[in-house]
Formats: structure tokens, C-alpha cells, sequence
């Protein structure tokens, strides 16, 4: 299975690695005109050999931006809480699944996402159109659906890893091509509508 593929790579990946590409990729993605303009992102935290999101989350937060971040609901669904810096996490085990860092405060609710100017999404690859391929959950399928139903037209961008960008990945009719991939060597834009 693809899934299975990429995750197989960045499992491999060193601590070292990890942390090199994470300063990398917020270098370029605060080089994003639609990140220097933001007031509110809707971001996420990465976990495991994600590529790192904490370093953007900080310089963002430096910059004055509002920052959400999801928190899993049983049903998969996202709700949103502000970073205010690493003390405003909480690490939150759901069930079998990886232990994730969510906000500590105050729920905002699923709609909040509405709000955001930047969405960051989290992938495992991304294709020549802009075509997202995710962990499998549908988490950020709900959120896509939701921005549509709101009419709100975020940036979205994806932060991956160099090699994850390939020609083709699955996708289906509710799915959405991403605007910008951002990478540790640069930047790839697939859309211009944001």
C-alpha cells in the first residue's frame, strides 16, 4: 500500500534528519507571501518523523499570527484550540491510535477553521496537480468539506519532505488539490486562487 510506502521511508529518517528539514521548511514556508500577509493559520503539530511544524508554529506565533491547532474528536472530526508556544500543549493518547499534541485550552469549536487565512496540512505526498495524499483518517477531508460549505477560500499548503512529491497518488472526487507544496529545498505551487 502507498501509505505504508512513505511512512516506511520516514521511518528511517534520523532524529537528526528530522530536525535539519524541520528548520529548512520553516525557513521556506515563512517565505510564503500567504503566510506573510496571515492573521490566522490553522496549522498542526508534528509527531514522529512528521516533518517538524514547532519551529513555523513559534516564528508565526513571533510574528503576531494567530495560530490553531486541531484537536481529534471521537469521531475523527477536528475541533481547534490557540498556540500560544510549546506550554499551551497537552500530549493526548486516543486509543490505539498515536498519541497526539493538541491545544490545552479552551475548545473553539470544528468551525473555527473557517476563520484561518493559511491552512497547513499535514501529507504524506502530494502529486503533480496538487492532489493530497493523507494517513487514511479523514480528519482533513472533513475540514476541506467544511471550508467549502463556509465559502472560505484559505491558502492551503502541505509540508512534506522532498521525495514525497511524486506524479500520482489516489484520489477521489471530493478531493481537493492543495494550493502550495512547501519542501525543505523550496516551494511548489499548483494553484492560485488563495
Amino acid at each position: 500500500m502507498l501509505r505504508r510506502e512513505f511512512l516506511a521511508v520516514r521511518n528511517r529518517l534520523t532524529a537528526d534528519d528530522v530536525r535539519e528539514s524541520a528548520t529548512a521548511l520553516a525557513g521556506r514556508a515563512l517565505g510564503l507571501p500567504e503566510l506573510a500577509r496571515a492573521r490566522t493559520v490553522a496549522a498542526y503539530v508534528s509527531v514522529g518523523s512528521e516533518p517538524g511544524t514547532l519551529a513555523l508554529l513559534d516564528a508565526l506565533c513571533a510574528r503576531g499570527v494567530r495560530v490553531l491547532l486541531p484537536a481529534l474528536l471521537p469521531d475523527n472530526d477536528l475541533d481547534w484550540g490557540a498556540y500560544t508556544g510549546a506550554d499551551s500543549l497537552a500530549r493526548v493518547q486516543h486509543g490505539g491510535k498515536m498519541a497526539l499534541f493538541e491545544p490545552s485550552g479552551e475548545r473553539l469549536g470544528p468551525d473555527a477553521v473557517t476563520g484561518a487565512d493559511v491552512v497547513l496540512l499535514p501529507g504524506l505526498a502530494v502529486d503533480a496537480r496538487g492532489m493530497r495524499l493523507g494517513r487514511g483518517g479523514g480528519s482533513y477531508d472533513r475540514v476541506l468539506a467544511r471550508l467549502v460549505r463556509a465559502g472560505a477560500h484559505p491558502a492551503l499548503v502541505v509540508l512534506l519532505y522532498d521525495s514525497e512529491i511524486v506524479e500520482r497518488v489516489p484520489a477521489e472526487v471530493h478531493d481537493r488539490a492543495v494550493h502550495a507544496v512547501v519542501t525543505p529545498s523550496g516551494v511548489r505551487r499548483f494553484r492560485d486562487d488563495a
